[in-house]
């Protein structure tokens, strides 16, 4: 049986990526060109379903999806009409749903099924991007409030199981950049300040980089856990608001002894973004 690749994928801002904004110019291509080879789409390998842990789904136990389908809930605000009209309807899996359940309560993190809530834009806008087909199942987990890493590193262990059955584990968030400060300081501030940030940001991610590319679980697990630690960590997620680093922890989590990380850089306001992934290829 195949084992599912794991990939904490960048997601962009709200539906920006849909809607054509240049600044997601390199996000969107890889949605469109990169991510579909890590998973395999389109292959006899491709992923029987997948599993995505969503950045704009905080909760205090780890919540699922479960429901044979769900609407979107168009989770932004201000945005023109067709960002309201958008449809994902690929299935989901109650069955993987209740499987995933298990599989964290093995790891003693109680959780809970969740037929009601619509999928949100940490879901449906990259996979519009990734899998316009809409023919692969999904279902939906959350983050958690506390930001915990250690308990985002157990779901990932769970997760980890159903790789071997070929159900992909996708992480959606935005692991090298999510401050809001930085987004406006990058967009119009003066040169200096631009490249203050720059700086930060590219020494931030070659630290996290070298932390999730530890190839021994125990050592990975060791640098993720203390990510808070590394340098600029709360530049690039100001403290209580990490919400969108937790996907890559997962993902981390999910990651096999052994399993070596792969990463590529898309530009956004001129500044490196990575995406890490796990259990395929290197992509171009």
């Amino acid at each position: 049986m195949t084992v599912a690749p794991v990939i904490a994928l960048s997601h962009g801002g709200g539906p920006l990526p849909i809607l054509g904004d240049p600044s997601h110019k390199d996000i969107v291509y890889s949605l469109k060109n990169r991510v579909p080879k890590i998973l395999k789409l389109g292959t006899p390998e491709q992923p029987r379903a997948i599993v995505l842990v969503t950045a704009h789904w905080s909760t205090d136990k780890p919540t699922i999806s479960s429901a044979a389908s769900h609407e979107l809930y168009y989770d932004y605000y201000n945005f023109p009409s067709a960002a309201y009209s958008l449809k994902y309807p690929a299935p989901g899996q109650p069955e993987i749903a209740r499987e995933v359940k298990a599989l964290l309560e093995e790891q003693g993190l109680a959780s809970v099924l969740d037929g009601e809530r619509g999928w949100d834009h940490g879901v449906f806008i990259p996979m519009l991007l990734v899998n316009p087909e809409a023919n692969v199942p999904i279902v939906q987990v959350s983050v958690l409030e506390s930001e915990d890493p250690e308990q985002h590193l157990r779901m990932g262990a769970a997760l980890s199981k159903l790789r071997q059955n070929n159900i992909a584990v996708v992480g959606s968030g935005f692991a090298s950049l999510h401050n809001f400060q930085a987004y406006s300081e990058l967009r119009s501030g003066s040169p200096a300040r631009m490249k203050q940030w720059k700086d930060k940001i590219n020494q931030w991610n070659g630290a996290l980089t070298q932390a999730v590319g530890a190839e021994s679980k125990e050592e990975r697990w060791r640098r993720v856990a203390g990510w808070r630690d590394l340098p600029h960590a709360n530049d690039m997620h100001p403290p209580r608001r990490g919400e969108h680093f937790m996907p890559l922890i997962v993902c981390a989590g999910a990651a096999l002894e052994g399993e070596k990380v792969g990463v590529y850089e898309d530009t956004y306001m001129g500044s490196g973004i990575n995406t890490y992934y796990w259990g395929a290829e290197t992509v171009a």
